[in-house]
């Protein structure tokens, strides 16, 4: 389950379930992600985006394995291991406010850094067959072949937007493809054409940044690519519309400025 995908409002009904009548439409019980996945494993993405009111719920959940579904009192038992993702330094968004301490050291036990895609190109001809066989089953389709030049071109490109990224160029690569190979002119990158990814560095460009500054000046490039459309910039960018707002605040940026 993506916490980041579904809308603040059915999140706590979604992991914990809700009974009858708990709320408009809710026309019959549902157990929640934690009852479905009982003796088994619950993968919550994005854990970081989990509203602060729903923390405390998770926490419970995790320390004392019971959930409490909307519009009921009673405690129901669960077991399912947990396996929990995020983008984020939960410390820091700790230590920020953001994020409750006691859940972010209850959630890291055992940790496995990912690191971006751009740092493990080796990866990338590995992940091309297994998304290119996904997508093509879901279309009822063989994969393609991608042709040395395509590969090449999918190895060298940045991959701002990690896997999803990637997994959005070759979708689309596949159905323009129709039945033949994916050649280097099917590859599309969706980065702004004043971003980074876009032209290589020169002498000019060769300024130390913190993370910090490249987030705030990378999220205003997009913001100003998307004309300032909050849900377009969310999708390009890969975080929730709270998360976009909070760093708008945080950075002190401008809908429609470029940079």
């Amino acid at each position: 389950i993506n916490m980041a995908a579904i809308p603040r409002e059915l999140i706590e009904s979604e992991l914990f379930g809700h009974e009858k009548g708990a709320f408009t439409g809710a026309t019959s019980s549902k157990p929640g992600r934690f009852q479905q996945a009982q003796n088994g494993t619950l993968f919550l993405d994005e854990i970081g985006e989990l509203a602060p009111q729903l923390q405390a719920k998770l926490l419970r959940a995790l320390q004392e394995q019971v959930v409490e579904p909307v519009g009921s009192n009673t405690a129901v038992p669960v077991n399912a291991r947990i396996i929990a993702a995020t983008h984020r330094d939960l410390f820091e968004t700790a230590r920020e406010g953001q994020f409750r301490e006691d859940l972010a050291y209850r959630l890291d036990v055992v940790h496995i850094h990912l690191p971006p895609l751009r740092e493990r190109r080796d990866d990338i001809p590995l992940l091309v067959d297994a998304l290119l066989a996904r997508a093509a089953g879901k279309m009822e389709r063989p994969a393609p072949p991608v042709d040395p030049e395509a590969l090449e071109l999918l190895r060298q490109h940045d991959w701002p937007g990690n896997v999803r990224e990637l997994e959005n160029v070759l979708t689309q690569a596949l159905v323009q493809a129709r039945e033949g190979t994916i050649t280097d002119d099917l590859i599309r990158f969706h980065a702004p054409q004043d971003s980074p990814s876009a032209h290589p560095p020169t002498k000019q460009d060769d300024v130390l940044l913190t993370l910090e500054e490249v987030e705030a000046r990378h999220i205003q490039k997009v913001l100003w690519h998307t004309g300032g459309h909050k849900g377009n910039s969310c999708r390009i960018l890969g975080i929730s519309r709270p998360a976009l707002d909070r760093k708008i605040k945080k950075y002190g940026l401008s809908l429609g400025e470029k940079i």
